[in-house]
């Protein structure tokens, strides 16, 4: 990882297929990119932006995390029940860039968090539920199969409140 930024960003729509599963589930999660791309190809949406997962809750191997599988759309569209709609919010958002293999990801959270909390920067949480954590995958296994040359940016949206003292 490099060293994070804060940056200012507008609210973007997007659809998700929400999913409670521990990391030895993990599969079913992974298993819901095709189905969220299958559903916007059968209406005719095209993607804005990068596959992402939102971490609501942070599990183990076996607690549950809270996440959705979703992909950022131009402009708002009617989830099905199984898919939902939702936006990432509009705000503060503390950013860097995980370089390699998703399976060493939960190191550069760590760091992530680690530094806001050294610089001062209150990240969005109420107890257990993060109110914007990203995981915007930026690379394409087609075009780049080597899971260890993958950039996957995460973003941490900042809290409105000031820190607690």
């Amino acid at each position: 990882m490099s060293e994070p930024t804060v940056r200012e960003r507008t609210e973007q729509p997007y659809v998700a297929i929400p999913i409670e599963a521990t990391l030895r589930e993990w599969g079913e999660v992974n298993a819901l990119v095709p189905e969220v791309y299958a559903w916007l190809g059968e209406r005719g949406i095209r993607p804005a932006g990068a596959l992402f997962y939102r971490h609501r809750v942070i599990g183990g191997f076996d607690e549950k995390f809270s996440v959705e599988v979703g992909v950022p759309v131009a402009e708002p569209v009617e989830g099905d029940g199984r898919v939902v709609a939702g936006a990432k919010p509009a705000g503060r958002y503390v950013v860097d860039v995980h370089h390699g293999h998703p399976d060493g990801i939960a190191k550069s959270h760590l760091a992530l968090v680690e530094w806001a909390g050294r610089n001062g920067v209150p990240l969005a949480k109420d107890g257990d539920v993060w109110g914007g954590m990203f995981e915007s995958y930026r690379s394409d296994p087609e075009v780049e199969p080597d899971p260890d040359k993958w950039e996957t940016e995460l973003a941490y949206l900042v809290s409105a409140a000031p820190p607690p003292r």
